[in-house]
């Protein structure tokens, strides 16, 4: 469905608390993920989480919301995902550090409210895997019907994506991504365009150091040129902006966190990394973090020797590790279900599992002081589920972000047919309308 279309089927007014609210969650199980489970009640106040506890007392006013003996847990954090971008790839080039997702952000792309269905409440919104370098990331909170400004997790750490392997070399033969054949077109090539990047990032950080000692001394210089392909990189050498790198193969793996380590950078996470598992102990020395599938394989070459023990492996190697979706490419309402597939494969505990897909990957972006476990003083991203959210029957009940609710399925299941008669009334608006009928005899 066309979701311009689908947005303007859902505009009526929710009968739900409103942003600021001061809210009681009661009679919940509330999953915290980092301090255990407690039985009792949560108090959101002014966005964010006031008080856990087995008896928190109501203030006067408060807006009390029934748990009625379900879960609470964090807001889902998805660190690799597409949602909400009308623009992916920008494959003429290799080196495209100069596009930022932030500038075309959809924020009436339906995937977002899909995912919100789910529990998602943070997404990593990633550029494509068909450069070396590619764009600047954007970590959005889910905020289905704000603006694309609204939508942008305020404070969060800059973030760029790399690729390797067969998209790159794939995009550069001419085919898929790109009409033009561009350099690299081999996996060797793929390597030298990244050292080739970063020769010139430092040539260009020279520069401008240069330019400011000599002003600092008081001498009448011109500044450089300035350069928005290597400032980003520049940041990156300088740890002021995160390395998110699409990757699969153990031994691209390896060549990045070599390269990276010659120019004194760090790769943040290794994203996908199906072979992560044969070179964990490399990955945890180097620092990296892996955000993988859980148990994707075999839909390309790169891809034939994943595992679903990859996650499991990866942790117990010490490596900070988190699953993602790739969203829409899969679907972030399945993430609950590949945390509960580690327990699986893997023998991973409840908390084990759902750090998976909250905590570690709000370490992973830099943005675990604010959300990914429920703590007071974090933001109130939490879902409310009927069940265990690890039972494939756990249905989501409602989401908030930041204290307002987003979600709330029953009232989703409540206006479907209204949604379904608005939705054939502007179908049969938008039809074109039927030609004039010829007279006859007419030519």
């Amino acid at each position: 469905m066309n979701r311009r279309l689908f947005l303007s089927t859902l505009a009526f007014a929710p009968a739900l608390p409103a942003a600021g609210e001061t809210i009681l969650i009661k009679n919940a199980k509330i999953l915290t993920v980092t301090k255990g489970r407690i039985d009792g009640s949560l108090l959101i106040r002014d966005g964010k989480i006031a008080e856990i506890g087995p008896s928190v007392m109501a203030p006067a006013g408060v807006v009390t919301v029934d748990a009625a003996g379900g879960f609470l847990m964090p807001g889902i954090v998805d660190c690799h995902a597409h949602v909400g971008a009308d623009a992916v790839n920008e494959g003429t080039i290799s080196v495209s550090s100069m596009v930022r997702i932030e500038d075309v952000l959809a924020p009436d792309d339906i995937q977002i409210y899909r995912g919100l269905a789910a529990g998602v409440t943070t997404s990593n919104v990633l550029h494509g895997s068909a450069n070396t370098i590619g764009g600047q990331c954007s970590v959005v909170k889910m905020r289905w019907g704000k603006s694309a400004t609204q939508m942008v997790f305020a404070g969060a750490k800059p973030g760029i994506k790399f690729a390797l392997g067969e998209n790159v070399k794939r995009a550069g033969g001419g085919t898929n991504f790109s009409a033009t054949v561009r350099y690299p077109a081999t996996r060797m090539g793929v390597e030298d365009v990244v050292r080739e990047a970063f020769n010139d990032a430092r040539a260009y950080q020279r520069q401008r150091d240069e330019y400011q000692t000599r002003l600092a001394k008081g001498e009448r210089v011109l500044p450089p040129r300035r350069d928005f392909k290597l400032e980003p990189l520049v940041e990156v050498l300088e740890g002021k902006r995160l390395v998110h790198a699409h990757c699969y193969r153990s031994d691209e793996i390896l060549m990045l966190l070599r390269a990276a380590e010659e120019f004194g950078f760090k790769i943040r996470t290794l994203q996908h990394g199906l072979e992560a598992y044969k070179v964990a102990k490399e990955i945890a020395k180097h620092g990296a973090g892996v955000s993988t599938f859980a148990d994707s394989w075999s839909y390309k070459l790169e891809a034939y020797d994943a595992i679903p023990y990859n996650a499991a492996l990866c942790m117990k190697a010490g490596v900070l590790t988190s699953l993602n979706t790739d969203a829409p490419v899969t679907q972030q309402r399945h993430l609950l279900q590949d945390a509960a597939k580690t327990q699986r494969y893997g023998q991973l505990t409840d908390d084990e599992a759902l750090s998976l897909v909250t905590i570690n990957p709000a370490k992973q972006l830099m943005i675990e002081d604010r959300v990914g476990s429920l703590e007071v003083g974090k933001d109130a991203d939490i879902v409310l589920t009927d069940k265990h959210p690890l039972s494939l029957y756990a249905k989501v009940q409602k989401v908030f972000v930041d204290g307002e609710v987003y979600f709330d399925r029953e009232q989703d299941v409540r206006e479907r047919s209204l949604r379904a008669a608005r939705r054939k009334a502007l179908a049969e608006k938008l039809k074109p309308a039927a030609p004039p009928a010829q007279k006859k005899g007419a030519r």
